[in-house]
Order: structure tokens, then C-alpha cells, then sequence
């Protein structure tokens, strides 16, 4: 598909926080997502507003990608009085279980999005009501969308 809007190593130009996954794939040596709701900010070079913009169907890819973890995010149990029932400690997902995670993670909303070493760390909430993390080493990204749309 060919698209109206691309960049290359912007990703600190959108703001993913509250962007729904509406596609993810995880291979080895690529990823690719497609995301709702993302924040194009005034310092893309495509953004020709001086404002916040957002977009929907945005594709993200990151070149010779190399999933580093995914772990599904511990919690606390407590019961109606507020006493601590349970403490669930992360996982660490396994690779073989990528797949079925994937599912979750569609349609999750991302709380953070982050780049920091090569890392791109993503915080999701799953359809699962859990929290997960992903992390992508990767040596950059791609986005190209279609739309601008007002905030």
C-alpha cells in the first residue's frame, strides 16, 4: 500500500500514549504495527500545522528488528477492605507464545511508547486486562499515514 506520508527516524515527532493497536506482527528481524489515535507533533516534518495533529492506520516499522523481552506485567490483589490477597509477579513471555500474546495486544491501548539505546519500549494494556511490555531493539523506524486529522 502506498501511502501519502512517510518519515524516517521521527518517532520522537508523534505521541503514541492512548493509541490503539489495531494490527501487530512480531517475526524475527521485523515488526510492524498498525496504530489509531496517534499524535502527529508540530515538529514532524510532514506536519505543515503549527499544531498537534492526529492520525489513524498509521503504520510503524522498524528495520532488522530483534524482539529483546515481553513480559506480561504483575499486579496486586486486594479484597474489599483494602488487605493485600495476592501478589502475581511478572512473566517473562516465552518466544514459542509470541503468537498468542499478539492477539492480546490488538486492540490494546499503549500507555507509553519509548526509544531510548535502540529500544523501543511499548507499555500496553491487553485485551486481557493485563499490562504488558514490549521491547524492539531495532536500528530505526519508519511511519506512514494517510491523514491528518484535528486532535
Amino acid at each position: 500500500m502506498d501511502y501519502k506520508y512517510n518519515t524516517m527516524n521521527e518517532f520522537a515527532h508523534f505521541d503514541f500514549s492512548e493509541a490503539v493497536i489495531g494490527d501487530i506482527q512480531l517475526a524475527e528481524g521485523m515488526f510492524r504495527a498498525v496504530i489509531d489515535n496517534v499524535k502527529i507533533l508540530p515538529e514532524n516534518s510532514c506536519n505543515r500545522d503549527i499544531r498537534t495533529m492526529r492520525t489513524n492506520e498509521l503504520l510503524l516499522k522498524l528495520d532488522d528488528a530483534k524482539l529483546v523481552t515481553l513480559v506480561e506485567e504483575g499486579y496486586r490483589e486486594y479484597d474489599a477492605d483494602g488487605h493485600l490477597k495476592n501478589t502475581y509477579e511478572d512473566i517473562v513471555v516465552n518466544p514459542d507464545q509470541y503468537k498468542q500474546k499478539e492477539e492480546v495486544l490488538v486492540e490494546g491501548t499503549i500507555y507509553e511508547l519509548q526509544l531510548a539505546d535502540g529500544v523501543y519500549s511499548f507499555v500496553i494494556d491487553g485485551t486481557d486486562e493485563r499490562t504488558y511490555t514490549l521491547k524492539v531493539a531495532a536500528d530505526g523506524d519508519e511511519e506512514s499515514w494517510n491523514r491528518f486529522l484535528e486532535v
